[in-house]
């Protein structure tokens, strides 16, 4: 079959402009009359607050503080409306954001912000996603009745009987931690009215989510919100969520003047999600020749104070849990689960990526156990053509696993033990390969 796209070199029409300096990202807008947005955030992980503003609004060269009371609807959320524009009574992370102080200069914005009197009044925070899921445990969501927000659950076969049969099995607990984006490009915006339209310009991953997810902020029609995006300097699943979006339009529809915000790195880091940090316990059971025959993995995902796309994500990682290995007999619980920490989301590879820590590290051991090689013990159990995931799903083409694998070895010159294995077996059956 021949390809148009795949195995020829494309030209990419944004590549010139970005390398002689040409690209037009979010920081590189200006207008005339502009003014500076900056944004206060939370240095407490779970307190009830309040704010004094009186001073910033009093200092010369401030404009307005924008706080929870000028927005008409304080919520925003990709899937759940679980984020507040603004913190109204309490926050529920180190850097939520609080108010919105727009002033000529964006050196008399950061000055206002330390003028603004914060009160916390701590309360009890939980940041271990295990402990998050106990009965006792501090909600983060007083509307909820438990920090669980979803749980996606994955039966094949009957693993008590299968388990039975095993030869070896091994029972072991991973953990993967927070990652950040790191992206080259930190959050930078300029909003500004054309007529009765607002008009927001930020690089995003979801301008149409940005558009409703402004237009329901500020009650007001999605035909009357546009979102422009410009060159975005990395993203990779960070920027789909909204950060300033909603601060910046609300700001330029009140004053009737553009408006313009840039994050510095460290704000940038508080703004915008993260990976799901994961706590897998995996038990996995193969035969005597190395042949997988049942699985139970249990995974704990930390969404941290808000779902963002937590549902999904856990979803997925519930789905590839077994990896890319054919196994009869499986029981998957995964679990997306508020907490006090960072809030987590979109991230490449949205929870397929965690999982591999814990189902490959498994057949490492099962193979050691088993002294059959490493390579081995994967092409026994690989997905091929014809195979059935645990979801039942049949691959009927494209599962090119065994190939690569076999690829790789030869590549490196490693001895591959699956022929000897394979006749091996095929004698003790009386059957000829």
């Amino acid at each position: 079959m021949k390809f148009k796209t795949v195995g020829h070199s494309e030209v990419r029409v944004d590549a010139m402009a970005k390398v002689i300096g040409e690209a037009t990202y979010p920081e590189d807008f200006y207008m005339k009359d502009m003014l500076w947005g900056k944004t206060l955030r939370s240095t407490k992980a779970h307190a009830h607050v309040n704010l004094d503003t009186q001073d910033a609004e009093k200092m010369e060269g401030v404009i307005k503080v924008f706080t929870y009371r000028d927005v008409p609807d304080n919520h925003h959320g990709v899937v759940l409306k679980d984020h507040e524009v603004f913190c109204s009574k309490k926050v529920r992370r180190i850097g939520d954001p609080l108010a919105f102080v727009v002033a000529i200069s964006n050196k008399i914005a950061e000055k206002a912000l330390k003028t603004i009197k914060v009160e916390y009044n701590e309360i009890p925070a939980i940041f271990d996603p295990v402990e998050a899921m106990m009965k006792d445990a501090p909600l983060v969501h007083e509307n909820h009745k438990s920090n669980i927000i979803f749980h996606y659950k994955l039966r094949r076969g009957n693993i008590e009987e299968a388990f039975k049969k095993c030869a070896v099995i091994i029972e072991k607990q991973y953990k993967c931690g927070m990652v950040d984006h790191g992206f080259l490009q930190p959050e930078a915006g300029l909003a500004y009215m054309d007529g009765d339209t607002v008009v927001v310009c930020a690089a995003t991953q979801y301008p149409h989510f940005d558009q409703l997810e402004v237009a329901e902020a500020l009650h007001i029609s999605q035909e009357k919100v546009r979102i422009i995006n410009p060159a975005v300097g990395g993203a990779f699943g960070g920027r789909e969520d909204i950060t300033m979006q909603v601060h910046l339009a609300l700001a330029t529809k009140v004053l009737g003047r553009p408006i313009k915000t840039v994050y510095s790195r460290e704000e940038s880091f508080l703004a915008h999600s993260k990976r799901h940090p994961m706590v897998m316990t995996y038990k996995t059971g193969a035969d005597a020749n190395g042949k997988l025959l049942a699985m139970e993995a249990e995974l704990v995902g930390d969404t941290g104070a808000y779902a963002s796309w937590a549902i999904n994500v856990m979803r997925k990682a519930g789905v590839h849990a077994t990896g890319p290995y054919e196994i009869p007999n499986v029981k998957v619980d995964s679990y997306a689960v508020y907490t006090n920490n960072p809030f987590a989301g979109a991230m490449r590879g949205f929870g397929a990526t965690q999982v591999p820590i814990a189902h490959e590290q498994q057949m490492d051991m099962i193979a050691e156990e088993l002294d059959i090689d490493p390579i081995t013990i994967r092409l026994i159990n690989g997905f091929t053509l014809g195979s059935t995931t645990a979801t039942g799903q049949v691959l009927s083409d494209s599962v090119p696993l065994k190939e690569c694998i076999e690829a790789v070895e030869n590549s490196l010159g490693i001895k591959n033990h699956y022929e000897e294995k394979m006749e091996e077996l095929a004698m003790e059956a009386g059957v000829g390969i």
